[in-house]
């Protein structure tokens, strides 16, 4: 269509950016027409996106203009999940100012709990107006722990968050070790970077349970048991202290601690490790020697290793071998993780307000808190930004606590979840495609501007003016704060670097938080007091129940004797989109495991452990690893045939370190409901994972 009927139509494409949990940050052309999505694309804006996103973005006006969409502010009539009546703005910001001032009146203000965590990752959706007003009125914190609190406490205490190696570097990579990830899932940028590597001869190693599309052209796949990744690391330390192998010069000049690792790595011999992680040990050798042996040699260190009792130390282990191993101080060595600490400005700066001495509740408690705390109890639920009904661990517990006729619960979102279904109050929350944003990368280390491409959609509202509307009728002194996301955006930028700024307002991206190419150890440093590397942290080993470096023993059972996943798919961002989901999920499970309990494929079963179960079709799927099931991360209720998720199964306790949940510790069995299959039309296979480009 030429510029004319593009004019004549109102059609335009707008660059924004994806601010969804996710490391990529795609940049996006959005088509608009007649004041409509009518395309989502990826934008060469960033030579990262390069053009392609994901499938999961590319639907999400779908959730934009979907049936599950709230189209205004509503009010619970009658029991609670029975259903709503609508509401004016006044009246639903009216009762929750209300009911807080009542609450702290009668409970004290930590009788307030807010809720949130990763439905976007925009520094103006949280941290901001939200943030001064619960701050403010003294309401309990939220540690956000539910994922990257173990990885991110391992990464600071070793690294202070060193930036990792970029997505382009690992072109010059000789190995890549991709631990605990799956990037044609989450992250998928990195794999064209991966698949041109191999292209030039780099050999690829993937340590996964499940075999995952990277690996099946892995050269070395460890599928190894969920739990067991710090044993195998430990190993590949043994192997190089043993053998001379270790960079004595670099450890010496570059980091503390290697004496007290070597020592923790002692018992963990390859053939030990290789039977506590159910691996063939001649394959573990083979990884170990090929480790020892060739450079550069870089690690994605992934979030899926850190889910389990060990994941603290699995993370400090697997991080510490670049050290041991010499792989730092060259272009496509050393590892990758988060960005995050990339950039060194963090919301206190524009908040405002420090931090009060209230309670602090682990999110992954919440069905603790919501049941179990006094002195006060939990008498409010302020929920944003996530959909704790179905993310959370110990999931009846939750949906228990989320029952109590004496919790007043308001949730404030974009479209109907499970958590909003149960709540009093439900207020309708702008996009991103909606209101104005910052997206900060964690996998690349580019900044984007995101801006509305459309006007809000019935009458929801940014995060920044609600919640600042809200602090001006609870009489707060809201000072020089933000009214309004446009206010909020001049805000923020006001205490960024000038040129960082600067690029943002006038160009929509910085391009790279690091300048140029960062090679650890070169021109990127430990950002630890002296700059050097922990290897052995003091704060780690007095966290770790039984010290850091340690295995705790599976938690198998004869009663339970599978190990349930829940990974994340193409599907989903943690539990966005998972309205859109439209088929009953599968139960994935290795033919041989299926036989032995009689199943066939398409058969409903019944997956249990002491906690609940989730009634589901099951799906053979040789990928699993034998003694391995997997649910896939990110459903809603309706999702499964009796409304329950994997996380009904997944117990409340938490890591060794970072206080995380412990996803992959969770124990199972598998039985038949019915013998009746159902139609394959109403069954999902949520596979492949992968959404990786078609070039």
């Amino acid at each position: 269509m030429g510029d004319d009927e593009d004019l004549k139509w109102g059609r335009s494409a707008i660059d924004t950016v994806c601010p969804l949990d996710c490391p990529d940050t795609c940049s996006l052309e959005v088509t608009v027409e007649k004041g409509k999505i009518v395309a989502i694309d990826g934008s060469h804006k960033h030579d990262v996106t390069d053009g392609y996103i994901c499938g999961k973005v590319r639907r999400f006006g779908e959730r934009v203009y979907g049936d599950a969409r709230v189209p205004h502010p509503l009010i619970r009539q009658g029991a609670r999940g029975d259903g709503f009546r609508k509401a004016s703005w006044d009246e639903a910001l009216e009762t929750i100012a209300a009911r807080m001032l009542d609450i702290r009146d009668t409970w004290g203000a930590e009788a307030i709990l807010p809720f949130s965590y990763g439905g976007s990752n925009g520094l103006l959706s949280q941290d901001t107006t939200d943030a001064r007003l619960f701050r403010q009125f003294g309401t309990s914190r939220l540690a956000r722990t539910v994922c990257a609190m173990p990885t991110n406490t391992a990464n600071q205490a070793l690294y202070g968050k060193m930036p990792g190696v970029t997505y382009r570097d690992y072109r010059h990579a000789r190995l890549i070790v991709v631990w605990g990830a799956n990037p044609s899932s989450s992250g998928l940028h990195l794999v064209p970077h991966i698949r041109a590597a191999q292209e030039a001869g780099a050999a690829l190693v993937v340590i996964d349970p499940r075999r995952t599309n990277l690996a099946r052209e892995a050269d070395i796949h460890l599928a190894l048991n969920p739990g067991t990744d710090v044993v195998v690391a430990l190993a590949v330390h043994r192997y190089l202290f043993e053998h001379g192998l270790a960079d004595q010069e670099f450890l010496s000049d570059h980091t503390h601690g290697a004496e007290r690792l070597r020592e923790r790595a002692l018992e963990w011999t390859i053939d030990r490790a290789a039977d506590v992680a159910g691996l063939d040990s001649e394959l573990l050798g083979n990884f170990v020697e090929m480790y020892s042996d060739i450079s550069p040699a870089v690690i994605r260190c992934g979030w899926g290793l850190e889910r389990n009792r060990n994941g603290g130390s699995a993370v400090s282990a697997v991080l510490a071998l670049p050290a041991v191993a010499g792989k730092f101080g060259t272009q496509g060595g050393g590892y990758s993780m988060s960005n995050s600490g990339a950039w060194n400005f963090a919301p206190d700066e524009w908040i405002g307000v420090p931090v009060p001495d209230t309670r602090v509740v682990n999110m992954n408690h919440l069905g603790r808190a919501l049941l179990d705390y006094q002195d006060p109890p939990v008498k409010m639920l302020f929920v944003y930004n996530c959909n704790p009904a179905v993310t959370m661990p110990n999931q009846n517990r939750v949906l228990k606590g989320l029952a109590r006729d004496d919790l007043f619960t308001v949730v404030f979102d974009q479209v109907m979840t499970d958590t909003a279904a149960l709540a009093d109050v439900v207020l309708p929350a702008t996009t991103f495609l909606e209101s104005y944003d910052i997206a900060q990368s964690y996998g690349v280390t580019n900044m984007q501007l995101a801006k509305p491409v459309i006007a809000a959609v019935g009458e929801a509202r940014p995060n920044v003016s609600v919640f600042a509307e809200l602090a001006a009728r609870l009489g707060l002194d809201s000072g020089d704060s933000q009214t309004d996301d446009v206010e909020a955006l001049l805000q923020v930028t006001q205490v960024m670097p000038e040129e960082i700024s600067r690029d943002l307002m006038t160009k929509g991206i910085v391009p790279d938080a690091a300048d140029g190419t960062p090679i650890q150890f070169v021109n990127e440093f430990p950002r630890t007091p002296d700059g050097k590397g922990q290897l052995f942290p003091e704060d780690l080993e007095r966290e770790s129940p039984t010290g850091l470096y340690t295995y705790q023993d599976d938690p198998a059972t004869s009663e339970y004797p599978l190990s349930l996943i829940s990974a994340a798919t193409a599907k989903t961002i943690n539990s966005t989109l998972g309205e859109l989901r439209g088929r009953v999920a599968s139960l994935h499970m290795h033919p041989d495991d299926a036989e032995s309990r009689g199943l066939s494929a398409g058969d409903t079963v019944r997956l249990f452990n002491s906690l609940g179960e989730v009634h589901c079709p099951v799906m053979l799927n040789s990928d699993m690893r034998r003694g391995t099931v997997g649910l896939p991360k990110g459903l809603w209720r309706m999702s499964t045939l009796n409304g329950a998720t994997a996380n009904a199964l997944v117990s409340d306790e938490l890591t060794d370190i970072g206080g995380g949940a412990v996803f992959n510790d969770t124990r199972v069995e598998v039985s038949r409901v019915v013998t009746a299959s159902l139609d394959a039309d109403n069954v999902s296979e949520w596979m492949p994972e992968s959404d990786e480009p078609v070039h």
